[in-house]
């Protein structure tokens, strides 16, 4: 795998995609901004979906500039993408050690390698989540934060797909600047759906979608990538204000300079 390519399609209203093509090499970080309700989420879908043509926006995708194999479809164990969405009420009631033994399984590893596969996915899950997840707890137990890391910690290690694609993790509660160090460290494509202006200034480029269409591409500049420190710093005040909250504390002498 080395990119995949959108070719462009067309808005609500008919009105083309900004690009004829663009192509996502392994190792982008990409984010897809836009206001609520633009089209964010249906651009990955038809990524996700390997659009042909056959969806309501005519876009479609290349794999290594060809039409993707059939069995990307027909075989989830060849499946190149990982989707990960804001709705988790899919998972089976399964306790946690069961579910990834299961998972990495069905990836055809050796019983070796899958006991190293389920403990390096559930290190990678608790750098990101606040409360360690529990190898004896039930899926359906676990909170919304730690199911999203539990799930890109999984399409990290035990999917070990080229292209992750998530759908606005930052709802979620997790350590969002960890994740993205972490997943930098992998050579993938990620494409962040993202009201988030943290992960958008970190990321490479973000694609902005504006009534169903990608109507910009906006390459991450020097100037943007200098101001991204001082987001995270504000980002941090703030959730280590949340934290602070969250454990019952008084935050009138706030370390982070938040006077209420």
């Amino acid at each position: 795998m080395e990119r995949i390519s959108i070719l462009g399609g067309h808005g609500r209203d008919g009105t083309p995609d900004s690009i004829d093509r663009l192509d996502l090499r392994i190792g982008d970080v990409v984010s897809v901004v836009g206001r609520t309700g633009s089209g964010k989420t249906t651009l990955i879908n038809d990524i996700e979906l390997f659009a042909n043509g056959d969806t309501p926006t005519g876009r479609r995708i290349l794999i290594n500039g060809a039409p993707p194999s059939p069995r990307y479809r027909d075989d989830p164990a060849h499946n190149p993408i990982a989707l990960i969405t804001q709705h988790t009420t899919f998972l089976s009631d399964l306790p946690v050690d069961e579910f990834l033994h299961i998972h990495a399984a069905v990836r055809n590893g050796s019983a070796e390698r899958i006991k190293d596969m389920v403990e390096r996915t559930l290190i990678f899950a608790n750098q990101l989540t606040g409360e360690p997840i529990l190898t004896s707890s039930r899926m359906t137990e676990l909170s919304g934060g730690q199911t999203r890391a539990l799930l890109i910690a999984d399409a990290a290690v035990i999917c070990d797909t080229p292209i992750v694609l998530l759908d606005e993790v930052e709802n979620a509660g997790i350590n969002r600047s960890r994740a993205l160090e972490l997943l930098r460290n992998s050579q993938k494509i990620f494409v962040f759906v993202t009201h988030d202006p943290r992960i958008a200034l970190l990321s490479d480029y973000r694609l902005v979608i504006r009534d169903g269409r990608i109507d910009r591409v906006l390459y991450t500049d020097e100037q943007e990538r200098r101001l991204a420190p001082q987001v995270g710093r504000l980002d941090d005040a703030l959730a280590e204000l949340r934290e602070r909250i969250r454990a019952g504390e008084r935050v009138a002498s706030f370390a982070g300079g938040i006077v209420p």
